[in-house]
């Protein structure tokens, strides 16, 4: 029995041992190569936390301990390519320019952190921007439009393009005047519509990334009959791992996106990962509700920090994710899209904000990834998508 012990503890130390190792080869890795994560929302973060438009609100993009994404650790988590989601909720929709009203009001908070912090964050207008402002040390803030609701007229294609716009999702959790979303049970158009078509060959032209997260298979298959550009999937996971789940990519819809040399940027969430993820999500926050704690106070995160530690999911699982589509088409069609500031706590607790992709990529090392393939996953497979849209 003792000698099972020891045994036991060898084996526990060596793989501690061999973590350590592939985390110091991540770490030294992110020394030149930036991390572009294509999904965080801040932006949203601000407005539905109440921080939004306080005097010195911009200060939050410096330090944000209750939030995912703050300058702090996206500089200890190699972010330097920090796509910002203009998030628009599907509850605007209802309302003509209303979308439009919150999208612009969005993106004057992401010109805001640039002018008030221009030695810590600039904006991002293409591809190269990017590498030029992390060899300044400087976090680059793209934007991305969450939900194409705002997109009115096709003028207002060129007119976001202008703003910094460049990829838009092109519905959210509701059908929009564009197309049909994954979660929205009324399938309005049957894939896209016919002003749908008109969008994506106005974003082709104009240089905007078709981003087709959040849309139903048919509007994906629509999309890839009309689209001349590649495509991203800014954060979509496997469907091969949530079967019935069509928020997620199935292998025929991931294939098809490599073949137009786009590529999937894997979200981070429990929501995505797997049916026990949520299980484990779930249970999470009964226990939560259990013990008369708010997920919002320092106590109730926590707490929910604890169960999900209990729970076991980690980066293993988001590495399983980007093994599937790697082993399905190959190392040049992934890449990440962490969902930070948009899933609350549902996120592994050894991915819970951006100072932590290093854990990810210490995993990815540990499963034979070489440097070059680290480095295709943190940024070039990503950028070269948005050098062929530009």
């Amino acid at each position: 029995m003792l000698r099972q012990f020891f045994l036991l503890f060898a084996l526990f130390a060596f793989a501690a041992c061999a973590t350590d190792k592939h985390l110091r080869q991540a770490k030294k890795i992110l020394a030149d190569t930036p991390v572009v994560d294509t999904h965080i929302d801040f932006p949203w973060h601000l407005v539905e936390t109440g921080k939004w438009h306080k005097p010195g609100y911009t200060a939050f993009a410096l330090k944000n301990p209750t939030g995912d994404f703050d300058f702090e650790r996206a500089k200890k988590g190699g972010l330097y390519g920090a796509f910002m989601s203009i998030y628009v909720p599907s509850r605007y929709q209802a309302e003509p320019g209303r979308s439009k009203q919150v999208a612009d009001s969005l993106i004057d908070v992401v010109y805001a952190m640039a002018r008030d912090y221009p030695d810590r964050f600039a904006l991002a207008t293409n591809a190269n921007d990017v590498l030029r402002n992390f060899k300044k040390g400087i976090v680059s803030l793209p934007m991305g439009m969450e939900n194409g609701s705002p997109i009115e007229t096709l003028a207002d294609v060129a007119y976001f393009h202008q703003r910094g716009i460049r990829y838009v999702t092109l519905a959210h959790s509701r059908d929009n005047q564009i197309c049909d979303s994954s979660y929205d049970t009324l399938k309005t158009h049957g894939g896209l519509s016919e002003y749908g078509r008109e969008v994506v060959r106005e974003m082709n032209r104009v240089g905007i990334m078709v981003d087709v997260s959040h849309l139903s298979d048919d509007a994906i298959w629509d999309i890839l009959k009309i689209s001349k550009k590649p495509l991203i999937a800014t954060h979509s996971a496997c469907r091969h791992f949530t079967p019935g789940f069509e928020r997620n990519l199935p292998d025929t819809l991931i294939k098809a996106i490599a073949q137009t040399n786009g590529v999937i940027q894997v979200p981070f969430s429990h929501y995505f990962l797997s049916a026990r993820a949520r299980e484990v999500f779930k249970n999470a926050e009964e226990a939560l509700k259990k013990k008369g704690l708010s997920e919002k106070s320092p106590e109730g995160r926590a707490f929910m920090r604890q169960q999900l530690v209990l729970g076991g999911i980690t980066a293993r699982d988001v590495a399983d994710h980007i093994d599937h589509i790697k082993n399905l088409v190959g190392i040049d069609f992934v890449g990440l899209g962490g969902d930070f500031d948009g899933v609350g706590l549902a996120l592994p607790p050894d991915l819970a904000d951006v100072g932590m992709y290093p854990n990810l990529l210490a995993e990815l090392l540990r499963r034979g990834y070489s440097r070059q393939d680290i480095k295709k996953i943190c940024y070039e497979n990503v950028l070269r998508v948005w050098k062929a849209n530009e």
